[in-house]
């Protein structure tokens, strides 16, 4: 079975960063190590930031975000500067993929960045093209980008239903 695999975790459900940090788990066990990059959550409360700290230096979290709460709940100000620190994160995903940095990249809710239109879908697709193969890539967001379903190998959707 293909190892390095492209991964997709969108849907409306809730637990997609939950899904895509447990594969980042898995892959620590099996000695790899994980670079998480989040978008569009603002700032990590110290409790996680914390919980996450422990995991390193096999796995390492970046924000590139400043702000604190959602980003599409921010004022429209505050969302023009924290459009520069998307683009910075995103570059340096772009990066982490093309210099090898690890050995599974979780990009968490990149899938949001086409969506809010601060990345384009041929940008997206392009960074798609860049991947070292060697490299598993694990990405959530609400939505999947059409046209992107020929890059990836897996797409999990979530759904929250009340039972």
């Amino acid at each position: 079975m293909k190892e390095n695999l492209i991964q997709v975790i969108c849907g409306p459900g809730k637990g997609k960063t939950a899904s895509a940090l447990g594969r980042g788990v898995t892959a620590l066990l099996k000695g790899k190590t994980v670079i998480m990059v989040q978008f569009l959550k603002g700032v990590l409360d110290a409790g996680a930031s914390e919980v996450l700290k422990k995991l390193e230096p096999d796995l390492k979290v970046f924000q590139f975000e400043r702000s604190h709460g959602l980003f599409a709940d921010l004022p429209k100000k505050q969302q023009e500067e924290e459009l520069i620190n998307l683009r910075n994160g995103f570059n340096y995903a772009k990066k982490v993929m093309v210099t090898g940095e690890c050995e599974v990249l979780v990009l968490d809710e990149v899938l949001g960045l086409v969506d809010q239109g601060i990345i384009s879908r041929e940008e997206f697709i392009a960074f798609l093209e860049s991947r070292d193969e060697e490299i598993e890539l694990v990405m959530t967001g609400r939505n999947c980008p059409p046209g992107i379903e020929s890059y990836v190998d897996f797409i999990s959707r979530t759904e929250n239903t009340k039972g």
